[in-house]
């Protein structure tokens, strides 16, 4: 009971929550069709790079879905309705398996101990590249059966690919030197 009451305490601090709400704002910022590039059969977003960087960053699951999932439904349900529930489903669950890897694969064994930053980078392209497949395959199948026709998801789907390769490169680029910037802030606060 007491160590479920601290990582529950230690989960929702007022940092962690300020880091999230920032993400979630971001998110429904760039879900807006004026940060977007036209293509066949809608727009092209730079959602994934912000969703992305903010579940690597947060590294709790709970905490990235809110982010991804709930971000990224309020800006459709805002901006364009019709694929909200798609997106909160489809970008929830990115950003938490991408939480999930980066902050919890290769912590103990052998290759991270001898190898702690290409253990952390491993981890981190294994869940982005998942959270990728997982974009890709729900968005795929959400504008082929809920809200529009296969016709249009398999005209998009050369879009939705470029659109979460966009995502990777750009949060593992912007991970790393925000991680050394955050070790050096804590390293400094204390």
């Amino acid at each position: 009971m007491k160590n479920e009451t601290k990582s529950i305490s230690n989960r929702f601090t007022p940092k962690q929550m300020t880091i999230t709400a920032v993400f979630m704002a971001m998110t429904v910022i760039l879900s807006m069709s004026i940060f977007s590039i036209p293509v066949t059969g809608g727009h092209l977003y730079f959602v994934d790079a912000v969703i992305c960087t903010g579940a690597i960053l947060l590294g709790d699951p709970i905490l990235a879905f809110i982010m991804g999932g709930f971000g990224s439904f309020l800006g459709d349900w805002i901006f364009y309705p019709a694929p909200m529930f798609v997106s909160l489903f489809t970008h929830g669950i990115q950003a938490a398996v991408i939480a999930l890897c980066a902050s919890r694969l290769f912590k103990k064994g052998s290759f991270h101990e001898n190898h702690p930053s290409s253990a952390l980078f491993a981890a981190r392209l294994i869940g982005v590249l998942l959270g990728a497949v997982i974009m890709v395959i729900g968005y795929t199948l959400g504008r082929a059966y809920v809200y529009s026709t296969p016709e249009a998801s398999i005209a998009k789907l050369p879009f939705e690919i470029l659109q979460a390769a966009f995502g990777v490169v750009v949060s593992l680029s912007l991970c790393a030197p925000a991680s050394a910037v955050s070790r050096a802030f804590r390293r400094y606060a204390q």
